[in-house]
């Protein structure tokens, strides 16, 4: 799950970028740590603000983690972190 994870991130950043969003790189090996760090902060990445402003939260570590394939590799309060965001930048969920 946790392969499936990263690679799907990895997707997710580079549809992002391909869109002009820049992102900070993610060290090799600890791409699931540095997501759980990411949704331990209350700071919005610069990402997921473009990400909202070009309509494509899809695309975010926040969407990834509140998704059922990968809600187990997250505590609770990192997916509630995550659903929050989500909501408060108008996220529609499909």
């Amino acid at each position: 799950m946790e392969a499936q994870f990263i690679a799907a991130w990895e997707q997710a950043r580079r549809q992002a970028q391909a869109l002009g969003i820049r992102m900070r790189p993610v060290e090799p090996g600890q791409a699931l740590t540095a997501a759980r760090r990411i949704l331990d902060g209350r700071r919005l990445s610069d990402g997921f603000s473009a990400l909202a402003e070009l309509g494509h939260l899809e695309l975010s570590l926040e969407a990834l983690a509140v998704d059922r394939r990968f809600t187990p590799l997250f505590t609770d309060d990192q997916a509630n972190e995550a659903l929050t965001r989500l909501l408060e930048a108008g996220y529609r969920f499909r």
